[in-house]
């Protein structure tokens, strides 16, 4: 247990208990915690988990849901300093706003035995869904009421699936921790976008995807008749759920995952990119699949496209202007990025998202989000 964070706490018999504290954020373990059952009321709660005194939950596992969702209201009751505020402040202000509230409500906290199980009044069976994110348990861990309801979440996502109009209707079953494909115009831009020569009609038609997640992309391109694509992330989750879409939907003879930072080795006549949209830190390591910190994923596909084209061939960026309506970064810097990697815009192909909160007027970023269009950028290397 030294090899992992240790969350002390006493309970209300007066015995010490130091077990394994579990965060996907990388949230270190509250300093002060004290237990907590039904008689606590909200407003208690709410005070407590506010000065940074995490809630030890021995009571009824469905009054700690309904605990969580009335300390949530009392969070969003929080005057919004971004109301008035556009740009690169609205978006830092609501950053904020969401690791402020993110601390509050993963105050209150879930004891979980050795094999994932909630030894409390009405607890559901979550040891399927902790094993999927977690690997096998062994010990016994805490873990906030937030974070083990999204673990459920995702697992009811992954048994679901997610349904591609672009695959006939078939699903991509997200994994937790990968980026669920629920934006589905930056599919719909890959496949409709015309393939490039080389990637069909000929026996070593090739295709590469970069950073390919769920591997939804890379099913496209197969889907389309590219006879062979290599598709490539680094994040084990990522490469595991690639595999077990592709081999799912029928594609694992046609698709090759393989770990690699970026580019796999060789040239093709299509490479294909959906880097995260935002320039900016994520706040956890689920965030990456949306924020590029100082662009790195992008700037690295876009120095490295060139030597790995085949003469002729295309490089598909798939990228929002969300960025450019934030202030986060301008079109005459992604421009540069192109020129100065050696390469030239072939054409460009828009759609404006369909997503509710692009007609949500109570989001603080609703101006940007109105705004928005993802283009695929079809890329060439100059002459």
């Amino acid at each position: 247990m030294t090899d992992f964070p240790v969350f002390h706490w006493t309970d209300a018999a007066g015995a010490d208990h130091a077990v394994r504290w579990r965060s996907e954020a990388g949230v270190a373990p509250p300093k002060r915690a004290v237990p907590a059952d039904d008689r606590i009321s909200a407003d208690t709660a709410y005070r407590l988990a506010s000065e940074g005194t995490a809630l030890v939950w021995q009571g009824d596992f469905q009054n700690a849901r309904q605990l969580v969702q009335a300390l949530a209201r009392r969070v969003d009751r929080r005057p919004k300093k971004s109301k008035d505020a556009s740009g690169v402040d609205a978006f830092n202000l609501h950053r904020l706003a969401q690791s402020q509230r993110a601390r509050t409500l993963g105050m209150l906290l879930i004891p979980l035995d050795a094999d994932y199980a909630i030894a409390l009044r009405r607890a559901p069976d979550v040891r399927a869904a902790c094993e999927e994110a977690y690997g096998p348990g062994g010990e016994a861990s805490v873990v906030s009421l937030r974070e083990l309801l999204g673990l459920v979440g995702a697992h009811e996502w992954r048994k679901k699936g997610v349904p591609i109009p672009a695959l006939g209707g078939a699903s991509i079953h997200p994994h937790y921790g990968v980026f669920s494909p629920v934006r589905g115009e930056y599919i719909e831009l890959v496949a409709r976008a015309p393939l490039p020569a080389g990637t069909l009609g000929t026996v070593d038609s090739l295709a590469f995807d970069v950073g390919t997640g769920t591997g939804v992309l890379a099913a496209v391109l197969a889907s389309r008749g590219v006879k062979r694509v290599v598709a490539t992330d680094q994040d084990p989750r990522a490469l595991a759920c690639a595999r077990e879409n592709l081999e799912r939907l029928g594609y694992a003879a046609q698709v090759d995952v393989v770990d690699a930072d970026l580019f796999p080795d060789g040239r093709a006549p299509l490479v294909v990119c959906n880097p995260p949209w935002v320039p900016a830190r994520p706040s956890s390591p689920i965030e990456y699949a949306v924020y590029d910190p100082d662009s790195r994923m992008l700037r690295g596909f876009l120095a490295g496209l060139a030597a790995h084209l085949a003469p002729g061939g295309e490089g598909w960026l798939i990228l929002s202007d969300f960025a450019e309506h934030l202030g986060l970064r301008t079109r005459d810097a992604l421009l540069k990025l192109i020129d100065d990697a050696g390469l030239v815009v072939l054409g460009r192909d828009d759609i404006r998202p369909a997503h509710p909160k692009a007609s949500d007027a109570t989001d603080p970023l609703h101006q940007a989000r109105r705004a928005e269009v993802t283009s695929l950028w079809r890329l060439g290397a100059r002459g």
